[in-house]
């Protein structure tokens, strides 16, 4: 509930200027994959009656334009549908210059590779136990350890040994989870680059826990992220949505 109703505030001037853009599908397909257009439209009709101005008619006919472009494209009530994941992963990741009804090919028995995303002290380390105990783990965290790098110093090289152990199993063909933060939709995309080149699969796994429980869990690690850093990570924070991975899963405890 709170993420559909964040993607209404996020999207909601799209209805008044969507039909201009020469992208117009590609923004219709990505804002349904997160917000009901029909329900985006209503709040934008709202939104125009309530102004006070002398383009209001305008404003009306661009959001009922909009509502029927969505209709027309199959995405007002729902997300558009994709012959496939691999469809929808690859349209989305080609920023819409791939046609969205061509089925994709993907071959067959490739790795996963399965990207964690969450804020710290969630518990995904305790997920990843829990969930994902045959494959191999990158975390983050560990080769922090390992290298005596701090959260707050250059992250560099904690990254360069990452990718290198990435790469390895994926070049052999293993499945693998990346387990770090990962908060940010720019930070995502920059992570999935190189595991396409191997033909992998993307799963997305995004954990939280309420304030309380995140603050007290981080707090007892034993690498607690400091309060500076916690500030700036907060800043980032974007919840992953459908069109970043093959497979999205959210893991919500609510308390």
């Amino acid at each position: 509930m709170r993420e559909a109703v964040c993607a209404l505030i996020r999207f909601h001037q799209h209805p008044f200027w969507l039909i201009e853009r020469e992208d117009a599908a590609y923004q219709a397909f990505r804002i349904s994959q997160s917000a009901r257009c029909d329900h985006l439209s209503l709040l934008a009709m709202a939104d125009g009656r309530g102004r006070v101005c002398q383009d209001q008619e305008d404003l009306l006919l661009r959001v009922a334009c909009f509502r029927e472009f969505c209709a027309e494209q199959d995405c007002l009530q729902a997300p558009r549908a994709f012959p496939s994941d691999h469809s929808r992963f690859l349209y989305f990741q080609s920023q819409g210059e791939r046609d969205p009804d061509y089925h994709a090919y993907e071959e067959p028995g490739g790795p996963e590779f399965v990207l964690l995303a969450g804020l710290p002290g969630v518990g995904k380390d305790t997920w990843i136990r829990r969930n994902l105990t045959e494959l191999p783990v990158v975390s983050l965290d560990e080769i922090r350890t390992e290298l005596k790098i701090a959260p707050t110093d250059n992250q560099e090289p904690v990254l360069d040994v990452a990718r290198g152990r990435a790469r390895e199993h994926l070049r052999r063909g293993d499945s693998m989870v990346w387990n770090a933060t990962n908060l940010s939709r720019e930070l995502r995309g920059k992570r999935l680059r190189f595991p396409m080149d191997y033909g992998a699969r993307v799963r997305l796994i995004y954990v939280e826990v309420p304030a309380a429980v995140q603050r007290l869990q981080n707090r007892s690690r034993s690498a607690a992220v400091p309060q500076n850093a916690l500030e700036r990570i907060f800043r980032q924070w974007q919840v992953p949505d459908a069109t970043e991975a093959h497979i999205l899963e959210w893991h919500v405890k609510d308390t």
